[in-house]
C-alpha cells in the first residue's frame, strides 16, 4: 500500500502574522517537497460551511438526469455548471467515476461578476470556457446551494491570500527582480479563479478476495491503473485551496433527494406555487473515515514515488500549480497527483454499501491578461487555453 506522507502545517495566525519561515514554504513547495502546505486553525465558520457544502454534492450528484442536463455548459467545455463523462483521462479514456460542478469565483472581486473579466483579446466568443456566467440550480431544487458554495469559496481564497503573501515574502528575497506582492495581488484580485464540486460516484462493491488496486501498490511503484479515478496531472493555477474529502454511505440514494434532506429547516420563502422553500438543506450524517484506506489523495513525490496525503477536517490543505511554478521561475514547484474514490465495502444489514466521496477544490489563478512567464511574455489565458484544449473530450 502506498506509505502516508506528513504534508507542512502552519497555522492560520502565523501567515496574519507574517511569521512562516522559508524553510517550512521550501519544505511544503520546493523542488524537494510534497507540493503541499496545511493551514490550520481556520476560521470558526469553516467546519458547518465544509459540511453543508460537500452534503450539497450528493445532493447534486442525484438529482435526475434531465435536472443535471439543464445544468451543462458545452460550450464552455463544461468549465461552467455540471458535467459527467466530459474529460478525458489517461490513454483517452472517458472519466465516467465523477461529477463535478464548476463555478467561477469572480464574485469574490465583485459581487456582480458571473465570470472573468474579458480582454481585448479574450471575451465570451473565443474563450466561453472563462467567459461564460455561472449556471446555478434553482433556489427550490437546492435551497441554499448558492449561497453555501460562494461563502465556503470566499473563506478559502481568504485563506489562500495570506498563504501567497507568505509566497512573495520568499520570492522577493529569492527571485531577481520579482515584483513586490505580485502573487498576492494576483489571489486576491483575480476574476478568473474558478471552484470545483466534486462528487465521486459510489462504486459497486468487489468481492472480498479482490484487494483494491491502490492497496496492490509496492513502496510507491505505480499499478497500471492505480489512477483510474482522476488521472494523475498538475493543476493549472496558482494555489489550489482543497477541503478535506466527505464520505457518505448512499445506499439508499434515493432518499437524498427527498422530504429527510428538508427535514428540520426552517421554510423562510414562497415559491410561484405558494409552498415554501428552506433557507437550506440539513447536511447528511458524514462517515468518520473511509471504509476504503486506499480512497483519497495522492500525489507523486519528487522522488518518483507514490505517497498518500490525508488533510485534517478542520483544515485547509493548499497545492502548488503550473502558473505558480512559472511565476516563481521554478521556486516553487506544481505537483503531480491523482484522487481515488472509495470502493464499495461488502456487508451491512441491508447488503453492500455504497460509498461517495465528495470535496471542494478552488483554483487560484492569474487574470487572463496577466503573465505566467514575465521572460516568455505568456498571459494566463494564453496558457489556459491550451490546458483546457487537451483536457476535454473532443
Amino acid at each position: 500500500m502506498a506509505p502516508l506522507a506528513q504534508a507542512v502545517t502552519v497555522s492560520l495566525e502565523d501567515l496574519k502574522n507574517g511569521t512562516v519561515s522559508f524553510e517550512a514554504l521550501q519544505e511544503a513547495f520546493g523542488p524537494d517537497s510534497l507540493g503541499i502546505l496545511i493551514v490550520k486553525d481556520v476560521p470558526s465558520d469553516f467546519a458547518s460551511l465544509r459540511q453543508h457544502l460537500l452534503s450539497y454534492s450528493s445532493f447534486l450528484g442525484n438529482l435526475p438526469k434531465e435536472t443535471l442536463d439543464k445544468l451543462e455548459n458545452e460550450k464552455a467545455k463544461y468549465l461552467t455548471g455540471w458535467s459527467l463523462g466530459k474529460e478525458t483521462l489517461k490513454n483517452g479514456q472517458v472519466d465516467t467515476l465523477k461529477g463535478s460542478f464548476y463555478a467561477n469565483c469572480a464574485f469574490y472581486v465583485d459581487p456582480s461578476l458571473s465570470c472573468a473579466r474579458p480582454t481585448e483579446e479574450f471575451n465570451a466568443d473565443n474563450f466561453p470556457e472563462y467567459l461564460s456566467p455561472n449556471v446555478w440550480p434553482d433556489e427550490a431544487t437546492l435551497p441554499g446551494f448558492k449561497a453555501t458554495f460562494e461563502k465556503l469559496c470566499r473563506l478559502i481564497i481568504d485563506v489562500a491570500v495570506l498563504v501567497a503573501r507568505a509566497c512573495d515574502q520568499y520570492a522577493q528575497k529569492e527571485i531577481p527582480n520579482y515584483p513586490n506582492g505580485y502573487l498576492e495581488k494576483v489571489v486576491s484580485t483575480s476574476t478568473t479563479t474558478k471552484a470545483r464540486l466534486l462528487h465521486y460516484f459510489p462504486e459497486d462493491a468487489k468481492p472480498a478476495a479482490e484487494p483494491t488496486k491502490a492497496s496492490e501498490l509496492v513502496n510507491g511503484a505505480e499499478d497500471e491503473e492505480e489512477d483510474d479515478w482522476c488521472a494523475t496531472h498538475l493543476d493549472h493555477g496558482c494555489l489550489t485551496g482543497l477541503t478535506s474529502a466527505m464520505f457518505v454511505d448512499e445506499t439508499e440514494t434515493p432518499g437524498l433527494v427527498t422530504a429527510p434532506a428538508f427535514e428540520g429547516q426552517t421554510s423562510t420563502s414562497d415559491t410561484s406555487d405558494g409552498k415554501q422553500v428552506p433557507a437550506i438543506l440539513a447536511p447528511l450524517p458524514e462517515l468518520a473515515a473511509s471504509p476504503d484506506p486506499a480512497a483519497g489523495l495522492y500525489i507523486k513525490s519528487r522522488a518518483g514515488k507514490t505517497v498518500q496525503v490525508k488533510i485534517p477536517r478542520d483544515c485547509i490543505a493548499f497545492q502548488t500549480g503550473e502558473a505558480l511554478e512559472r511565476i516563481t521561475a521554478g521556486r516553487f514547484k506544481a505537483v503531480p497527483h491523482f484522487v481515488r474514490g472509495a470502493r464499495g465495502a461488502v456487508g451491512g444489514s441491508n447488503g453492500p454499501v455504497r460509498i461517495a466521496r465528495n470535496t471542494l477544490a478552488v483554483f487560484t489563478q492569474p487574470n487572463l491578461g496577466e503573465e505566467v512567464d514575465m521572460e516568455q511574455h505568456i498571459t494566463f489565458g494564453e496558457f489556459a487555453r491550451g490546458i483546457v484544449a487537451k483536457n476535454t473530450v473532443s
